[in-house]
């Protein structure tokens, strides 16, 4: 007997309702033509990781607990005096997420961390690259329930860019919003 194989909640969403809705929506011919999201990336800048070590540490064990997948460390690519800053120095740490990690990560962003922000009243409906990208900044970490409050030494916020397929910020912007991102009215 077959196993049974787990996918991720939004990938179902994604399959059954969201296909439909967009190929009815842009008069798509095929379903292979509808957008799909990609990757999404994760990415923590730590400028003040040259003087403390640690807390380019604990930045990677949060975003790996919050991706679910361990994080890599960022270096600089060239030396720039004002910042006091060398070729090679660690200065930040990133996560890509492709498949059902990302799914996983999408549907925890939306569904949770996104309503435990202050004050949320939507995501910036203008924040497309031009490709039908979109990048969110978070303020804080904290609103993922993955980080343990006791434990954060500094709050420290991070960006997400959402990689689709989609060739126009419209079309990128109606796949989001079908897989539910809140977007502002």
């Amino acid at each position: 007997m077959a196993e049974a194989v787990y996918q991720p909640r939004l990938l179902e969403k994604y399959r059954s309702s969201v296909i439909p809705a967009l190929q009815e929506q842009f008069k798509y011919g095929n379903r292979m033509q509808v957008p799909s999201v990609t990757r999404v990336s994760l990415n923590v800048g730590l400028g003040e990781a040259l003087q403390n070590a640690r807390l380019l540490e604990a930045a990677v064990e949060e975003l790996g607990r919050i991706a679910g997948q361990k994080a890599v460390v960022t270096r600089a690519r060239k030396a720039i005096a004002n910042f006091r800053l060398r070729e090679g120095q660690s200065i930040g740490c990133m996560v890509t997420l492709r498949r059902q990690r990302m799914y996983d990560f999408l549907d925890r962003l939306i569904n949770v961390a996104l309503p435990r922000v202050r004050d949320f009243r939507g995501v910036s409906p203008n924040a497309f690259d031009g490709r039908g990208n979109y990048s969110l900044g978070i303020r804080e970490q904290i609103i993922f329930p993955e980080v343990d409050y006791d434990k954060v030494e500094k709050i420290r916020g991070l960006s997400v860019t959402i990689v689709t397929s989609a060739p126009t910020d419209d079309e990128g912007r109606a796949l989001l919003r079908e897989l539910g991102m809140p977007f502002r009215t």
